[in-house]
């Protein structure tokens, strides 16, 4: 996984103060209504809900920036400059560029029966092993398997400084260097199938990951291109991305139906295509640098509605008639700007629903900005990001090592290769399939369910699958696979909308680009995972598998718990808070009016005795 796989938004509202810096005085918080509306915003109850005080920023890649450097951008391309023909025509090339380059080492279960009947690594085998004919032999599983976890590693680590490229120098360099990596790729295992002595399948599938990466992370951008549709392009570039999981598998097809004769130095020699005709499009009608973000176009429309924009300091040294002209004129081209502006974007009643439909998400969430405006130092040092931090190492570990082993782990547990490979040949047909497919129902869920719910339905999922795993049956295997294809794209939307939710778009880089950073090295040890199964459990896989459900389980329920709990904490204190302001603020205000009325009015007010003459005591 990359860190922008399955992100669910490109920009959003991050909270000016973090809710933890709401904890005031009741008298202080109270005295400011826009700071009580922040305050009430997400963690508001039903009709206590408020429009809060928040800042629109576009998601960052960028893991060497701080929240306190982020500046005004005034940069980017207004998308009306460009014809509606050429955007669409960019977001089809983009969408197809990603289903081809992404993610095709996540289809290595495709790709790895393929290796194994041409040989690849069998020089690694004992003579013992090649005298018995096995199929596969001990160092040469470990070291197919070592392909994948270094290419899923790369792919992971790699976003780190992809996407400080991206935030700095554009789009256009980073998909020309997406290229130039695919294309040593390819290079690099054309040759090592052709040449016996030239090791070069693990650096080759090296450089495909990060040519991948370098493809997939800039792809996002190009949702600013139809401004009001963004959410239905990022989950086209979404599904893009779980499609190029089926390339080794169509590849696959294809060499079982020349019998062999496809040879994989030809098909890499073919996929050089794919590098030089994205490199193509980036040189003809691709954009060269981003489309101006959301929060740009509504600086831009703020400005186009300032009536006061048609008035210049230097009208007053012209004539009368001339200022007239000259006036209507801006008012005219402010206008023109205007309506292109709501047709992009869409008309204030338009804009108003998106509004509250995002007021609506952060209040379902029941976390959101909960450490927005925090450094990245102190939200990294939160339990909120240990926790997560943990989840996913260990889920990415054990979802890798599922799709590197598959076929190994059901040949051990039904006893049959033939099984096993038709439980392997439905997981590659399932894994993309399940990730587009999920694609469109990953934003109801996130929209619908707080956050608390949606962790509570990944550990339940995780744990399901933890339990079915281990059953030895055809049937467990089949509903195995359709619960993992499932539960994949779903646990990394759900991670990439927690990190946005809690941390903020602000330090998104830095924070989510950490933790897949370091769950991706952690991915290493997928290896010695897999040398363990080997020796001492002589290839059951139950042990092992059960023993990382049982791990997330704990981890996951202890998530669960913590950020159930604070949600539970906050509102409680905060609705104690809210009724201690208001009692507080109506004793002040009567106190005032009883000194206002004994200031003004005479000590005799409302008795029935005679009055004194005027000048008496």
């Amino acid at each position: 996984m990359s860190l922008a796989q399955h992100v669910t938004q490109t920009d959003g509202t991050d909270r000016e103060e973090a809710l933890v810096d709401l904890f005031l005085p009741p008298l202080q918080r109270y005295q400011s209504i826009e700071r009580a509306s922040v305050r009430r915003s997400s963690f508001g109850s039903g009709s206590h809900a408020s429009h809060g005080k928040t800042v629109r920023r576009a998601i960052s890649y960028d893991a060497l920036r701080g929240s306190e450097d982020i500046a005004e951008d005034y940069g980017g391309v207004t998308p009306y400059n460009v014809s509606t023909s050429k955007r669409i025509t960019q977001i089809i090339a983009t969408v197809i560029a990603c289903w081809f380059a992404s993610g095709i080492v996540f289809g290595f279960a495709a790709l790895k029966p393929i290796l194994i009947k041409e040989g690849v690594f069998r020089g690694l085998c004992t003579a013992e092993e090649l005298q018995e004919d096995v199929e596969v032999c001990f160092e040469q599983d470990l070291r197919l398997n070592f392909f994948f976890s270094l290419a899923s590693t790369t792919a992971n680590v790699s976003a780190l400084p992809v996407g400080t490229v991206l935030d700095r120098y554009g789009p256009k360099i980073c998909i020309y260097l997406g290229c130039l990596a695919l294309a040593i790729g390819s290079i690099l295992m054309n040759l090592a199938f052709q040449l016996a002595e030239f090791d070069g399948y693990t650096v080759g599938h090296f450089f495909l990951a990060l040519g991948g990466t370098c493809i997939f992370i800039p792809s996002f951008q190009i949702a600013n291109a139809f401004p009001k549709y963004a959410g239905t392009i990022v989950a086209l570039i979404t599904g893009a991305f779980d499609a190029s999981a089926a390339v080794f598998l169509f590849y696959r097809l294809a060499y079982e139906g020349s019998e062999g004769r496809f040879k994989p130095q030809v098909f890499f020699l073919c996929y050089l295509i794919v590098p030089f005709a994205i490199a193509i499009a980036q040189y003809t009608f691709l954009p060269t640098e981003n489309y101006k973000t959301q929060p740009q176009l509504e600086m831009k429309i703020h400005r186009a509605e300032d009536l006061l924009r048609d008035v210049h300091n230097s009208d007053d040294e012209l004539p009368e008639d001339e200022i007239w002209k000259r006036r209507k004129a801006r008012s005219d081209r402010r206008r023109e700007r205007l309506n292109k502006l709501d047709h992009l974007v869409g008309n204030t009643s338009t804009r108003k629903r998106r509004e509250e439909k995002e007021e609506h998400r952060h209040e379902t969430s029941g976390v959101w900005g909960v450490l927005h405006n925090k450094s990245a130092q102190e939200q990294m040092a939160s339990p909120w990001f240990t926790l997560i931090t943990l989840l996913t190492v260990l889920q990415m570990v054990r979802m890798n090592y599922f799709i590197a082993t598959i076929r190994e782990q059901y040949a051990y547990m039904l006893g049959s290769v033939d099984l096993a490979v038709r439980i392997n040949n439905f997981f590659d047909w399932a894994l993309p399939i399940g990730g587009v497919a999920s694609t469109p129902f990953l934003g109801i869920l996130l929209d619908n369910i707080s956050t608390p719910g949606v962790l509570l339905i990944i550990v339940t999922l995780l744990t399901t699958i933890g339990v079915i795993g281990a059953i030895p049956a055809l049937w467990a295997g089949y509903v195995n696979v359709i619960l993992f294809v499932l539960m994949r794209p779903l646990y990394y939307s759900a991670m990439s909308d927690y990190a946005t939710k809690v941390f903020g778009f602000a330090t998104f880089g830095r924070v989510y680009g950490t933790i897949i950073c370091f769950s991706g090295l952690v991915n290493l040890s997928q290896t010695v995972i897999d040398a363990l199964t080997k020796s001492s459990f002589q290839g059951n896989p139950i042990p092992v598998n059960t023993f990382l459900a049982a791990m997330g389980f704990v981890i996951g329920s202890t998530l669960v718990v913590y950020v159930t709990t604070q949600v539970y904490r906050v509102r409680n204190k905060l609705d104690a808070e809210d009724a201690l302001s208001v009692a507080y603020t109506n004793a002040e205000a009567e106190s005032v009016l009883e000194s206002l009325l004994e200031e003004d009015e005479p000590r005799d007010y409302g008795s029935f005795g005679p009055s004194s003459p005027p000048g008496e005591p």
